[in-house]
């Protein structure tokens, strides 16, 4: 019996190390919460009239995007908040607006982590406003999160939340910066489109197979939420092929890594019935916190 003792005394203790080695902790993420539905709840309104590109109600969110960026005490990129472009496809000539913001890192300025969403929509198609909530006011109005985030936790290296225009013509807007930004500065780009809706409580993730260091973060991630992220939509599963669905296709192109977050299409993707109503908060504020942990884990990885 005394032998037992021991021997039970000694696997206790041997549990008890192993647990105190093993890093079991999630860092607590934090950011306002009323704040980013209420964005999303005003980026997604009538009032700006679906933010079709080269329209009213696009500049009108644009403004609107910019004054919540200087609310919260961020800087323009190269002091500059907006970054025209032109580009021209089978439906004539446009002129659009990038949004860039940037913050500068505390040990790796010269190196970026680029985390992106698209602003525009669809607009106005026979009287009916395209408002598109989960497409993507959503990715947008967690920028702003991001942004928030930042303030009490700067990042180690530099960050540029890029608000793409253009994307519903083509991901015009990622291709232009990708043109311009110097490439060999981009160290990742992280982009977010559709994060709000899931009756699933499943958001996903796409670019893990393209590169080693991503694919050990994924596969390592301590999510700090109830939500499940999931790998697939990669050219893998059989699924929906995601790879140049958004704005991280151009990322994807240069052969620069990337992960793309977002959910499976719904009964409103591209159509007029993508409202604030029918998104799911819970889900949708889970995501944003398991997509800033995940900028937490290459923040510190050295990718």
């Amino acid at each position: 019996m005394k032998n037992k003792i021991v021997a039970v005394a000694i696997i206790g203790l041997l549990n008890f190390t192993c647990a105190q080695n093993k890093d079991t902790t999630t860092k607590t993420i934090e950011f306002n919460e009323k704040e980013l539905l209420d964005r999303l709840e005003t980026l997604s309104s009538d009032k700006f009239e679906g933010r079709r590109t080269g329209e009213k109600g696009n500049d009108s969110a644009r403004a609107y995007i910019i004054e919540q960026f200087k609310s919260l005490n961020v800087e323009g990129y190269n002091s500059n908040f907006e970054h025209p472009f032109s580009f021209e496809n089978r439906m004539g000539q446009f002129d659009a607006t990038n949004i860039l913001v940037e913050i500068k890192g505390s040990q790796q300025p010269e190196k970026y982590i680029v985390i992106s969403a698209h602003y525009d929509h669809l607009g106005i198609s026979n009287g009916k406003i395209y408002n598109g909530a989960d497409d993507d006011a959503s990715g947008v109005s967690a920028l702003l999160a991001f942004a928030e985030y930042f303030k009490e936790n700067p990042p180690k290296h530099s960050v540029v939340l890029a608000a793409f225009d253009a994307e519903e013509l083509g991901l015009q807007g990622a291709k232009h910066f990708v043109e311009t930004f110097d490439k060999e500065k981009i160290l990742v780009n992280l982009n977010m489109d559709m994060i709000s809706r899931s009756d699933k409580n499943e958001l996903y993730v796409v670019g893990g197979r393209y590169n080693e260091t991503l694919q050990k973060i994924i596969s390592g991630f301590n999510n700090p939420t109830s939500t499940k992220l999931l790998e697939g939509h990669d050219g893998t599963d059989g699924k929906q092929d995601w790879t140049m669905s958004s704005d991280h296709g151009p990322f994807y192109k240069a052969d620069l890594p990337f992960l793309y977050f977002g959910n499976e299409d719904h009964a409103a993707y591209h159509k007029p019935t993508d409202d604030f109503e029918d998104i799911t908060p819970g889900f949708y504020k889970n995501a944003v916190k398991i997509i800033i942990s995940v900028f937490e884990d290459i923040d510190n990885s050295g990718l």
